[in-house]
């Protein structure tokens, strides 16, 4: 069920601007700065809005396409209307959707949005700094396994570099579990990224995928 509300998000000094455009298209405006962007994400999943507008310069930043994916990904948010205005004008553009694809199967914690790519077993990440081999890699999270502790809900850096790229972000871990397969203590884990580049992160996974 949607809540009829419109979330907008924008650079702080137009906020009062789009919010009034905003109102326009649909009941209840609650407004959030671009740099809060991880708290418009919580209230989108807490509200379901029926609309979220995302100012124009924001939506074509790396950090308003990586929210727009994430948004696409979560079939929980399937009926919700994405769009984007210019606070200084009459555009306004809904974002296409692609056609529905058959579910991504679901990780231990059942929480998988998005299809993941399964990575060659020699791919290792930085996780805090620390090496830590990829399992799997999607647009909005990856499953990896560390030989450090990781708990449920610990805020996390993920870094992947290669000859064509180097991404970070931020990501916070949905499920751990102690993996003692190898022998060793190493710690499974599941994250689940924040303000993540989708676009690049996808072009890394085809380049190391298995």
């Amino acid at each position: 069920m949607t809540d009829p509300c419109t979330i907008v998000i924008g650079a702080a000094a137009v906020l009062p601007e789009l919010k009034t455009r905003a109102a326009a298209i649909n009941g209840e405006v609650i407004a959030f700065a671009d740099g809060d962007a991880l708290r418009a994400l919580d209230a989108i999943h807490r509200r379901k809005p029926t609309v979220v507008a995302l100012e124009r310069l924001f939506a074509v930043s790396p950090r308003g396409a990586a929210l727009i994916n994430r948004i696409k990904a979560d079939p929980s948010l399937r009926l919700l209307e994405i769009r984007v205005l210019e606070h200084n004008s009459d555009y306004s553009r809904v974002v296409p959707r692609p056609a529905p694809a058959a579910p991504a199967a679901l990780d231990v914690s059942g929480t998988r949005r998005a299809a993941r790519v399964k990575i060659r077993d020699t791919v290792t990440v930085l996780v805090d700094r620390k090496k830590a081999t990829l399992v799997d890699l999607s647009i909005v999270g990856a499953q990896i396994v560390a030989t450090s502790s990781l708990k449920l809900d610990q805020r996390t850096e993920i870094a992947f570099s290669d000859t064509v790229d180097n991404i970070k972000c931020a990501a916070t871990v949905i499920w751990a579990k102690l993996d003692g397969s190898s022998g060793s203590p190493r710690f499974r884990a599941g994250l689940d990224f924040v303000d993540a580049d989708g676009g690049r992160l996808g072009a890394y996974a085809q380049r190391h995928k298995a």
